[in-house]
């Protein structure tokens, strides 16, 4: 049903862009969506940065949360062996 865009195409939209807004306003509009696309890259590399930020803390949590169990365990393990240590005796 759809084609792709062809050099044809493409030099046709441009022609009528170039009469509707006339030779003045190009560079304008240029400049206006370089801009605007400077800003939208920095904007989504932000979010990216603030999701990689939240999946570290996540992750450094995680990795956190064993390490505070095993700390729980061990004093429960040197009871024990004291325990059987002062039976023995």
């Amino acid at each position: 049903m759809f084609r792709q865009i062809g050099p044809t195409e493409i030099l046709l939209i441009l022609g009528v862009v170039l009469l509707l807004f006339g030779g003045r306003k190009l560079p304008e509009l240029a400049r206006g969506s370089g801009r605007a696309l400077r800003i939208f890259k920095s904007e989504v590399q932000e979010l990216q940065g603030d999701e990689k930020d939240e999946r570290d803390e996540t992750l450094t949590a995680d990795a956190d949360e064993p390490a505070a169990r095993s700390t729980t365990t061990a004093p429960a393990t040197e009871q024990a062996s004291t325990d059987r240590s002062a039976t023995e005796r």
